[in-house]
């Protein structure tokens, strides 16, 4: 798949990163909580924030810590990193965050246990090469657990069509439509533990997709 338009740029969002935080505040305390906490359901191991925004994620992964984990996170826009970094320097648990995209992971092959994506697809532009990474970072039988929003059906399939040009352009390259469920299930190098739709939100960001794949321990035939 080609890469999408100024995919080569680093990404910079100075305003929508400065009221991310305060604009998402109460969906955070109530409807994202328990999806959140999904995400870290019986963490182990080594795991990566793939595009962790802000570190929304940070206080879930500190509630889960033990001796055996590890929390790694990338986070390419530095307005986003620089919250991301306040944020880890005030949990309990050490949070390494590095600059890179997810086309680009500086990891080495099969470092991690768990990659988790939390509302990153959306933004990622070449998601065939975040896969590739993904897939290349992740131990054999490690998880990519995920909760992303997606396009919807019918008529708010049609809202979000209309809306997502100028979407895109002020919410740090969010994009509204992409079939990123359908996206991740059907990659080869992983077997699904659990997917759902949940609708969730209100348009244009709704519904969302939750799950967990396994790769699988031999890279299949492509």
């Amino acid at each position: 798949m080609p890469t999408e338009p100024n995919a080569s740029q680093d990404p910079s969002s100075p305003l929508f990163a400065a009221i991310y935080d305060p604009a998402t505040a109460l969906v955070e305390r109530t409807l994202l909580r328990p999806h959140r906490e999904y995400l870290v359901a019986n963490l182990d191991g080594t795991v990566l924030d793939l595009g962790a925004g802000t570190g929304a994620m940070f206080p879930y992964f500190d509630s889960v810590a033990n001796a055996a984990t590890e929390f790694h996170a990338t986070e390419p826009d530095p307005h986003m990193r620089r919250q991301a970094t306040e944020k880890a320097n005030a949990q309990a648990t050490p949070i390494r965050i590095e600059s890179a995209p997810a086309e680009t992971l500086p990891y080495d092959d099969a470092t991690f246990d768990v990659v988790i994506a939390s509302m990153v697809f959306c933004t990622i532009p070449d998601i065939e090469s975040a896969m590739s990474e993904i897939t290349r970072v992740l131990k054999p039988g490690g998880e990519l657990r995920f909760f992303e929003h997606v396009i919807d059906d019918g008529w708010r399939a049609e809202i979000q069509s209309a809306l997502a040009p100028l979407w895109r352009r002020l919410a740090g390259g969010c994009h509204l439509t992409r079939q990123t469920g359908s996206r991740l299930v059907a990659d080869r190098s992983f077997d699904v533990v659990e997917i759902g739709r949940l609708n969730l939100g209100v348009t244009p960001i709704r519904p969302f997709v939750r799950g967990r794949l396994r790769k699988r321990a031999t890279s299949p035939t492509r």
